[in-house]
């Protein structure tokens, strides 16, 4: 596949991810105190319901998108430290593939039914935390030159 077209996938996929989890952590936690705690867990229930169903889909999408475009760069990643980019681009691997621990570590909290609302904000805050990273990282490896 052409590395634009990767591109473009990945970019989409990073969107309805990078999206949901702002919305999440920056909107969602926001209104807890304004709405009552029944219509606050209904509402949890719904958005997490559409989430588990789509999620797994979004991020096979991204991050196949991401190995392919991964690929195109193997030989700045061959040598990290030659280059500001192939630096930045291994940091920004590294944080994906730790948003990807966390994933697994949610569902796997979740399908053992030891997932409960403290696990469940700090991996959230964790992971919004690593997608800033990324999203500042992957504009940093096009401009931050050394």
């Amino acid at each position: 596949m052409s590395y634009p077209v990767l591109l473009t996938i990945h970019l989409f996929a990073a969107i309805m991810f990078v999206g949901t989890v702002f919305f999440e952590v920056l909107i969602l936690e926001n209104i807890r105190k304004h709405l009552p705690r029944e219509t606050m867990r209904a509402l949890e229930i719904a958005i997490g319901t559409r989430a588990r169903a789509l999620m797994p889909w979004v991020l096979l999408v991204l991050y196949s998108a991401g190995i392919g475009l991964a690929w195109h760069h193997r030989a700045a990643l061959d040598h990290p430290f030659d280059s500001s980019f192939g630096l930045l681009l291994t940091v920004k691997i590294a944080l994906a593939l730790s948003v990807f621990g966390h994933f697994i570590t949610a569902m796997t909290l979740r399908r053992k039914g030891k997932l409960r609302t403290v696990h469940f904000q700090r991996i959230h805050l964790s992971v919004f935390c690593h997608m800033v990273g990324i999203v500042v990282l992957a504009k940093a490896m096009l401009y931050l030159h050394w």
